[in-house]
């Protein structure tokens, strides 16, 4: 078995996935505004050789639930939600391999401006940052982003296609490698003979220009995605370098990745391009039934509100049309059936209430949440792997910074001492450490590089 990679999972808000443990008198979650705090999660984090920090984000708010967004802003569900971009100056200044995954979406972004931030901060980490391709999902962010309704699903992953077509060839086509001699002697600093427009029209987008930005040390960021829909898989398929999964067992994994990197192969590219990442919140202590009771107590501070606020954002459906205590199996509307569908295929024998989905996602929302002392965490996060053929996991909390933490100073060193995590860093950039020394560039059967053999054999 090879070393699993390993990534905190993050918001640059007061809480994440879970709800109401902001409560929790050990939740650091009000110190989000803080450069001090960040930077201190960083150095954990990375004396722990975790691979990276990766920051979800959405540029809308959850205002389904009773039709408010009140009950979001009461229990701080991903709401206020700060840029996660500007942190990772400072972190990777007190850092030097820790890598950074930062969302941005191509639904309300545009290439041109995404690619000159992407490559700013390639450049300011030394080649340590990933773009987490977003198609966007909120109502919220279309109508306050000016767009005032949301493209459908298929047409928002086509405008993505063509949205990574036009980054990937600003580049990886642009600027050849060379172009920037900074000769004082010449009076060159960049070759204008190498540097190159992309000439670009497409059905969404006209950039006919050059790249504002010289070659960054990994030129193009690592590129994740965790699309889940057919449109979802074959985007991944295609361009992704790692990408997040949130299966709910085992076997629903496996098919995940199995039908993923099948897809891979038909886009050309070799399916060990793709590092796949399981979501997961591990509670845990120096003892199982420490770790049990941990958790026991974390289940005392579980807002429903705060869930549903949550869970009716995510699924589209006004939750609070729906008794608490009534199963799903009584509710005749089709929305409520695929309710049933969801959470039935976790325990097929449970009648299902909007209660008992409140107290699952409550703590680390959707992802499936494991209990116990370092042995038992290393035993299962084995399992996973070993079972399904993924790379690693996108590690979620409960208690903000302090389950982190735990996972640091009680399950790293088990997982460490059975060979299953680094020890070390592979190499200077994210690149290198997702997939080994000495490939910090795009791989030569990814789409990126197809792009920028295409424009050079037009310009030779």
């Amino acid at each position: 078995m090879t070393q699993m990679r390993i990534f905190a999972f993050d918001f640059n808000g007061p809480a994440h996935l879970s709800a109401g443990l902001w409560r929790h008198p050990e939740d650091r979650g009000t110190e989000y505004t803080s450069l001090k705090y960040w930077v201190e999660y960083a150095k954990m984090l990375e004396d722990a050789c975790f691979d990276g920090i990766f920051f979800a984000d959405n540029v809308g708010y959850h205002d389904v639930y009773k039709g408010s967004v009140d009950a979001a802003l009461k229990d701080g569900a991903q709401i206020p939600a700060n840029d996660p971009a500007y942190l990772i100056p400072a972190m990777a200044a007190a850092t030097k391999h820790l890598g950074f995954g930062v969302t941005s979406t191509t639904a309300y972004d545009h290439p041109y401006a995404l690619a000159r931030k992407f490559s700013t901060l390639d450049h300011l980490t030394n080649g340590r940052i990933g773009w987490n391709v977003v198609t966007s999902y909120s109502d919220s962010a279309a109508k306050n982003l000016g767009t005032g309704v949301q493209k459908a699903h298929d047409d928002r992953y086509e405008l993505a296609e063509e949205f990574i077509e036009v980054a990937l060839k600003l580049w990886e086509a642009s600027w050849e490698d060379g172009s920037v001699p900074a000769d004082a002697a010449s009076g060159t600093y960049t070759d204008p003979t190498r540097v190159h427009p992309i000439g670009h029209q497409g059905k969404h987008f006209t950039v006919p220009g050059i790249h504002l930005c010289e070659p960054s040390p990994q030129r193009t960021p690592v590129i994740f995605q965790a699309g889940g829909s057919s449109k979802g898989v074959a985007l991944a398929a295609a361009t992704a370098e790692a990408v997040f999964m949130n299966a709910t067992s085992k076997a629903g994994l496996k098919k995940q990745v199995d039908t993923l990197r099948a897809k891979a192969v038909e886009a050309g590219r070799d399916p060990s391009h793709i590092a796949v990442l399981q979501m997961i919140t591990v509670i845990t202590a120096p003892t199982d039934a420490e770790a049990q009771a941990k958790y026991e107590e974390y289940k005392s501070y579980v807002s429903y509100e705060g869930a549903m606020a949550r869970y009716s954002g995510w699924a589209g459906l006004d939750m609070s049309a729906f008794d608490p205590d009534v199963p799903f199996k009584n509710v005749k509307t089709n929305a409520g059936q695929t309710m049933v569908d969801l959470f039935s295929k976790m325990d097929p024998t449970k009648e299902w209430t909007p209660r008992d989905i409140a107290d699952y996602i409550g703590i680390g929302g959707t992802s499936p949440v494991i209990v116990g002392g370092p042995q038992t965490v290393a035993d299962e996060l084995a399992s996973w792997v070993n079972e399904t053929g993924i790379d690693g996991f996108n590690v979620a909390h409960g208690v903000k910074f302090r389950d982190i933490k735990d996972f640091a100073e009680l399950a790293v060193p088990e997982l460490q001492a059975r060979g299953l995590m680094r020890t070390s860093y592979d190499g200077p950039t994210l690149r290198e450490n997702l997939f080994g020394a000495g490939q910090a560039r795009l791989p030569q059967d990814h789409p990126g590089a197809a792009l920028r053999d295409a424009l050079y054999a037009k310009i030779k």
